[in-house]
């Protein structure tokens, strides 16, 4: 795997450091559950609603479902980003609502859960790449927290979930492997991989692109450890996050 190790990045970095996260739980008083995340300058406002109902699909089963909506706010970005019109996501807000609803639910033990929904919103206040995986890792946070509620309110016996997941992107630029690209190294990057896994260590989603060139199979396996090794401080920021609603 090629790594910058001799390099300092624009923010100070090195080349297998993530940029410090930060998880505010709690963040909006009327949501069930919600955490602000910061990824460097990055931000989502993650909320968590749950509705006594599932989709018509799942109905009398006996199960639960979790799913997610993401979109970017206006001014979260250099320009303008225009709004998705009549309530229907754009291309790229679809995939990545997707990614973060599979990520969620493959932690969850949805039959634990109930014949329950639980809606996570992820809005971009401010985006300077990896909008997806910060919001993959603050939505865990304000699930837990949303599921917390129905435990306090007698509904549930314990939360219903089974470990935790959290995503970081890993990418080539100029060569030379990164790990949580900002913005400016994400424009730049020939390979870019976002990866979803839980503190187990096991793997819920690859998505990997190569903008130009094809790349060697061999280098997945090198990125894969460079984001297994740096989402443990992720972790990490989310156990203290979830141990302050515990508290409370």
């Amino acid at each position: 795997m090629g790594s910058a190790s001799g390099k300092v990045r624009g923010d100070g970095r090195s080349w297998n450091e993530s940029r410090q996260a930060i998880i505010v739980p709690g963040y909006q008083r009327f949501a069930e559950g919600s955490a602000l995340i910061e990824m460097g300058l990055t931000k989502v406002l993650c909320a968590a609603s749950i509705e006594e109902r599932v989709p018509p699909f799942l109905r009398g089963e006996g199960k639960g479902w979790v799913t997610a909506e993401y979109s970017m706010l206006p001014r979260s970005t250099n320009t303008r980003t225009a709004r998705d019109s009549g309530g229907q996501a754009r291309g790229r807000s679809q995939e990545i609502q997707r990614l973060i609803g599979r990520s969620l639910r493959a932690v969850t033990d949805r039959k634990a859960l109930g014949e329950r929904t639980v809606v996570v919103d992820c809005d971009v206040i401010q985006a300077d790449g990896g909008t997806r995986t910060a919001a993959i890792t603050g939505a865990y946070v304000a699930l837990y927290e949303a599921l917390l509620q129905l435990v306090r309110a007698g509904l549930l016996t314990d939360v219903p979930l089974n470990c935790a997941v959290a995503a970081l992107s890993v990418g080539l630029v100029a060569g030379e492997a990164l790990l949580d690209l900002s913005y400016e190294e994400d424009v730049r990057a020939q390979v870019d991989l976002n990866v979803a896994m839980t503190d187990q260590g096991g793997l819920v989603e690859i998505q990997g692109t190569a903008e130009g060139a094809p790349f060697p199979k061999e280098m997945v396996a090198d990125w894969m450890d460079l984001a297994s090794q740096g989402m443990e401080p992720i972790f990490e920021v989310q156990r203290e996050a979830i141990k302050t609603l515990i508290v409370r």
